[in-house]
């Protein structure tokens, strides 16, 4: 069974890499597993150009969201703009391609990576099939 990555996961990632400049068809999601955390294990996540011919590989392609610049006035004739770079695409396909070593996948096969933005912050998340146990912090598990 592939990692899988939610089409938010997706976006936030395409998001990332347009931020740093990286050349978007070069660039993969390695995802793995280190010794360490409170459960044992702790998630890791890289942007990489590297992908070893042992790395198990899967590839989801989504469409971007077209983004518009817009502003909005009030009553008082104050408004917010809200800018939208020109040198990042927003619109049309991107691919994420995943990659994984061979013994980080026997601890992650199945797992499905989503992207939370809410009040009491933002990151991503793990859904594991595979863990027995995770921290409060969900960053780290045991299997």
């Amino acid at each position: 069974m592939p990692v899988n990555v939610t089409e938010t996961a997706a976006r936030r990632i395409d998001q990332i890499i347009a931020e740093h400049g990286f050349e978007p068809s070069t660039m993969k999601l390695r995802v793995g597993v280190k010794g360490g955390g409170c459960s044992g294990f702790n998630y890791t996540l890289d942007l990489t150009e590297v992908q070893k011919d042992s790395d198990e590989a899967w590839s989801f392609t989504y469409n971007r969201i077209a983004e518009s610049a817009s502003a909005t006035a009030d009553a008082n004739g104050g408004g917010t703009a809200i800018a939208v770079d020109a040198s990042v695409a927003t619109d049309g396909p991107f691919t994420v391609t995943v990659v994984c070593d061979p013994k980080s996948y026997l601890y992650l096969n199945g797992t499905t990576i989503d992207y939370k933005d809410e009040i009491m912050g933002s990151g991503f998340v793990f859904n594991n099939p595979n863990s027995t146990s995770t921290c409060g912090c969900g960053s780290s598990f045991s299997a």
